[in-house]
This record gives structure tokens, C-alpha cells and sequence, in this order.
């Protein structure tokens, strides 16, 4: 009896051969434990933010309307739904949160796109320099282009609150819709999640395979044809990608509409939260709701994998667009201006406000003497009260200050290398079984955590690890936990998007040549996809340094660096909150820097031009 009668003959040896063909397959061991894994560790927050939507909670409108101090209720869905406050609470932030998200993403896609295009398919001058300012949006606190945004246009007649740059030196005043509310957040979040387009699209448009394009070209198609029915389709999963992060992001953001007075789902969620809890708990349902639509219109986009291979291994130069003699020139001087707004000036604006006697106080613009300037704010050496720094050392003495950055570096290292991991092969198996539906699932619930707002997802990890059974409430460990969690889609989504650009072919002539699998990867795969790997590291890096919302709930003020901005900042102490700001950027840069100069890769590099 030859082996596969045998194999018929018995059930179990087949049972066997096959459990045995299928851990023979690491892509299948990956997404087995990745699965088990997230499972837990993303069930167990939604689960405790439902539950958390039925509760009681003592001191609150439920306890006040069902007249009990504990158990279970509807009374938080009827209340949020039908009291006369149902358009203030819901309807009207709910709106709001839809037109930001979605402008957003269209903002984001625009400027990051197009930069994108610019920088690796033409001859555009300053190349390499457009490349690395682009990223700083992204690299600086989300909150910090809504703050320049309030201090170049608001004015006393308008806002009613002082005046900006703009209404102080040239008596410009901006009608409300430019100051206050939809379009300033939304063009101000699409800036700041720009880089997101940018660096996911602008790595498919450098690893692109030309030859279809080219091939174009010799046929005579128009160029609108060649865009629409090729390349654009090639960049389809970098922009559906973009559109999954941003818009995620954007239903939870809290400091941009918080500053710049548009009333969001997540503001709402703040206001709520204290004497309403169960109904801003729905709130952050409502948005993991959409975030969830979004993300499963995406995956029924993506049906064939071959459709977004453009890495096969044969050869192919990518052609670039001519912009003329002058026109490389031009255009480069017009995204010179551009970043320089949206990237240097911020950076000036935080410096100079670090040696302002006072917050506001830009009479030094008026006199042009430099005694109306002081550097009290950080270098101050003594515990003074006079000088109205409240008892604090300067900024270089300030201990609170740099044992939160220590922390950080902790917290931020260790989610970069954790998360950064498990995205990278998360992404890889994914790429390898597309055709699977627990592959489809293990990408989507390894994408959920950041599809819900990171204040609801502080709470939910507050709850499950702040108890009297399990308390890890203000250590490391927490932060880092929640960090991974929250981070991994950063990594996941650009390995993703790289191993979809990656023939099958290249893997599998070094499968038939016996070359085990962590060779494979460490040789073949991974240095193919170098740059796009590296951005899942530096994202979540770059994103936890400056995170807020996440860990405000899991730790004290002045644990981290961003809760210790948090605490100067109620403090009116904006000098130091502008410090702070730019030793966060600083870091990142140096960090950035670092990694460049011992990988040869950056969260830019291979994007940009020589």
C-alpha cells in the first residue's frame, strides 16, 4: 500500500498531515498566535467600554435618573438619544466629527499625494530637502499647528480673544469660519496627518515597476488615461491605507477641534465623561462604529493580490515627468513657502515664545529691543515665586521635566521595537494568505485599536488594569501595553502595503533553494522593503513621544513628558509648555537622524530625492 492509500485509509494520519503542512507554513504560525493574541488583548478594552455604556456610575445622570448607585441600565441610551440635550450631546457633535474626518482625509490625501508625486516621479528641485521638512507636521503634538493657526488669525473683534499676528501688526481680522470651528480643524488635521499620505504613497511611486507606464507611453495613451488606469491603481492600497488612518484618527481627535472650537464627538467625550460617563462611553462606540464601516469597505476593495504587484523582481526604471527648464524651480520655491509655514515657522513660534517675559507678550516685534527678551524660562537655577514661574526651576534645571523624559524614551523605544514587530510580521503574513479569511480578520482586529479614540482606549485599559485585583496604574508597563496595542496598525499597515508590492516569485525561488524562512527574511525580504519596514518603527515611535490622550488616565502628571506639557500648561506656564514642545521635536529629529545614519533609511528616506 502505497502512502496516500494509506493517508485515505486512516483519518487521523490525514488530521495529522495537514496540522503538520499547516505549522510547515510560518505565515500560518504568525497569524495563528497574532490571532489568539489580539484577540484578548482588542476584545477585552471593547468589551469593558460596552459594558461601561450600560453601568451605573455613582455621582452621575444615570445614578441621578434610575435613583441607583450601581448595576446595569438602558437609561444612558435613552437619555443620549431622546432628552432635549440629544442635539447638542449626539447629533450635532456626530456631524461635526463626519465633516472633519472626511475633509481631513481629502486634505491629507491632496498635499500628501501630490507632494508624494512631485518629489519621486518629476525632476523637482530641493528634492531632498522637501522630503525630510514635509514629515514635520506629523513630528510635532497634533495641537501645535491649531495653536499657530489661533495666534496668526484670531483677533479681539472676531473671536473675541486677543489678537493674532495678523490683527496686531497689519489690523487684518479673518471673518469666524477662518478662525473658529469646520474648516480651520479640518485643514489643519489634514496638514498635520499629510506625512501619512505622504510617506505610503511616495514609497509605492518609488517602488513602482515602470514598464506598464512606459509601455503607455509608447502607445500613444494620453496621460489622464495612463494616471487613472495605472498608476493610480498601483497607489490604490497606500491611499486606501491613508484613508483608514486618517479618518481613525480624525473621529478621535481631541486637542485640534478642542482649540479651534469645533464641538466633535471626542470633545464631547471630554465634557461628557465626568458627569455623564456612561453616555460618553457611547459616544466612543459611535466612532469605533465607523471606523469599523471604513475599514471593512476597504477590504472588500482589495480582491486580487496581483492587482497590486508592482515589485517583481525583473527590471524596470521608473520615469519621471519633466517640469521644464524653470517649472522644477518654481514649483520648488512655491513647496519651499508651503512647508516652511507649516513646518519651520511652528518651530520658530514655540522657540520665541520660550523667551517671552510673558505668554503673548510679542512687544519685542514692536521695539526691537532685545531687553523686552529673557531667558528666565530656562535658566533659571532657584525655586522662585517673584519672576512667575510658580516655584519652578528653568527648563535645564527643571528635574520633573527630564526624569518625564526619560520615561518617554522608556515608554516610546520600547513600543517602537514591540509594535514595530509585530506590525512587520502581522503584515507579512497577511500578504502571504490575503485569501483567507482569518487573515482578513487578524488584519482587521490588529487594525481596530486605532480605529477607537485614544481617550476611550485610556479609559478601557484604566478599567481593566487599574483594580484592586490588578493594578498597574501609573507604571511603565501600562503605558507600554496600551502604546503596543494602539500603535501596531502603524506597523501592520506599512508592511502591508510594502509584501503586496512583492512578487511571489522572489520568495519562492529561494523556497525551492531550501533558504529557511528567518534567512528569507532577514536577506531577501526585508532589505527589499527597507524603507516602508523602517516607517513602521519610526511611526509609532514618533506617535507615542508626543501622546496625550492615551496615557493621561494611566499615569500622574509629569510621569511622561506630554502629561508634564499637560500640567505646565494648566499651569499658564506656556513658556515651558513651548520647551517642552521642542524637546519632544528635537528628540524625534535626533532619533530620526540616528537610525539614518545606521540603516541608511529614514522616515523619509528612499521618498525623497537626491
Amino acid at each position: 500500500m502505497n502512502k496516500a492509500a494509506a493517508l485515505q485509509a486512516n483519518p487521523a494520519a490525514v488530521r495529522r498531515n495537514k496540522v503538520k503542512t499547516f505549522f510547515s507554513k510560518p505565515h500560518n504560525v504568525i497569524l495563528l498566535l497574532m490571532g489568539i493574541v489580539l484577540t484578548i488583548t482588542t476584545v477585552a478594552p471593547i468589551v469593558a467600554i460596552v459594558q461601561d455604556t450600560f453601568k451605573i456610575h455613582p455621582g452621575t445622570i444615570d445614578a441621578h435618573l434610575t435613583g441607583q448607585v450601581s448595576g446595569y441600565t438602558l437609561v444612558n441610551y435613552i437619555d443620549l438619544f431622546t432628552s432635549p440635550l440629544a442635539k447638542i450631546n449626539l447629533w450635532t457633535p456626530l456631524w461635526n466629527t463626519v465633516l472633519l474626518s472626511v475633509g481631513s482625509c481629502i486634505v491629507a490625501i491632496l498635499f500628501g499625494g501630490i507632494f508624494a508625486f512631485l518629489i519621486t516621479r518629476t525632476n523637482l528641485s530641493c528634492r531632498k530637502y522637501l522630503s525630510s521638512i514635509f514629515i514635520f507636521p506629523y513630528i510635532m503634538p497634533q495641537w501645535t499647528l491649531a495653536v499657530v493657526w489661533q495666534n496668526l488669525f484670531n483677533s479681539n473683534a472676531v473671536t473675541g480673544t486677543s489678537n493674532g499676528l495678523l490683527a496686531a501688526t497689519l489690523g487684518v481680522q479673518m471673518p469666524l469660519w477662518w478662525c473658529k470651528g469646520l474648516f480651520p480643524s479640518l485643514v489643519v488635521l489634514g496638514l498635520h496627518y499629510a506625512p501619512f499620505a505622504y510617506i505610503l504613497i511616495g514609497g509605492i511611486f518609488r517602488n513602482m515597476d515602470a514598464n506598464l507606464e512606459e509601455a503607455a507611453t509608447i502607445l500613444d495613451t494620453p496621460k489622464w488615461r495612463t494616471m487613472t488606469r495605472i498608476t493610480l491603481p498601483m497607489v490604490k492600497p497606500a491611499i486606501l491605507s491613508t484613508i483608514l488612518l486618517v479618518f481613525g484618527s480624525s473621529m478621535g481627535s481631541y486637542p485640534v477641534p478642542h482649540y479651534l472650537g469645533l464641538a466633535t464627538l471626542s470633545t464631547k467625550y471630554v465634557s461628557l465623561n465626568s458627569k455623564y460617563t456612561g453616555e460618553a462611553s457611547i459616544l466612543a462606540i459611535i466612532m469605533m462604529i465607523f471606523g469599523v464601516a471604513i475599514m471593512l469597505l476597504n477590504q472588500r476593495s482589495l480582491k486580487s493580490r496581483k492587482n497590486y504587484t508592482t515589485v517583481t523582481g525583473k527590471s524596470g526604471q521608473i520615469s519621471k515627468i519633466t517640469l521644464g527648464k524653470y517649472g522644477k524651480y518654481i514649483i520648488a520655491i512655491i513647496l519651499v513657502i508651503f512647508t516652511f509655514f507649516t513646518s519651520i515657522f511652528p518651530i520658530i513660534s514655540f522657540a520665541f515664545e520660550t523667551f517671552l517675559p510673558n505668554p503673548g507678550d510679542y512687544s519685542f516685534l514692536y521695539t526691537g529691543d532685545a531687553s523686552n527678551l529673557t531667558t528666565k524660562w530656562w535658566l533659571t537655577s532657584e525655586n522662585v515665586t517673584e519672576n512667575g514661574m510658580y516655584g519652578q526651576k528653568g527648563i535645564l534645571y527643571n528635574e520633573t521635566i527630564w526624569r518625564a523624559f526619560k520615561g518617554t524614551i522608556l515608554v516610546s523605544v520600547a513600543c517602537a521595537l514591540l509594535a514595530g514587530t509585530i506590525g512587520t510580521m502581522i503584515g507579512y503574513a497577511v500578504s502571504k494568505n490575503r485569501r483567507s479569511r482569518w487573515a482578513n480578520y487578524v488584519n482587521s482586529v490588529a487594525f481596530l485599536p486605532y480605529l477607537m479614540p485614544s481617550i476611550a482606549v485610556g479609559v478601557a485599559f484604566f478599567i481593566l488594569f487599574s483594580n484592586k485585583y490588578f493594578n498597574l496604574f501609573n507604571t511603565y508597563t501600562l503605558l507600554i501595553i496600551a502604546g503596543v496595542i494602539k500603535y501596531i496598525p502603524f506597523a501592520s499597515r506599512s508592511s502591508l502595503n510594502s509584501m503586496l508590492q512583492l512578487s511571489g516569485e522572489i520568495e519562492e525561488a529561494a523556497i525551492i533553494q531550501d533558504v529557511p524562512w528567518v534567512k528569507r527574511m532577514t536577506r531577501i525580504i526585508i532589505p527589499i522593503q527597507k524603507s516602508s519596514i523602517i516607517s513602521g518603527y519610526l511611526l509609532p515611535f514618533m506617535t507615542c513621544l508626543r501622546e496625550l490622550s492615551l496615557f493621561m488616565l494611566l499615569c500622574v502628571q509629569g510621569f511622561i513628558l506630554s502629561t508634564t506639557l499637560d500640567y505646565f500648561d494648566e499651569m499658564g506656564l506656556y513658556a515651558f509648555s513651548s520647551g517642552i514642545n521642542l524637546i519632544l521635536i528635537v528628540t524625534i529629529l535626533i532619533f530620526n537622524t540616528l537610525v539614518n545614519k545606521l540603516t541608511g533609511s529614514s522616515l523619509d528616506e528612499g521618498i525623497g530625492g537626491k
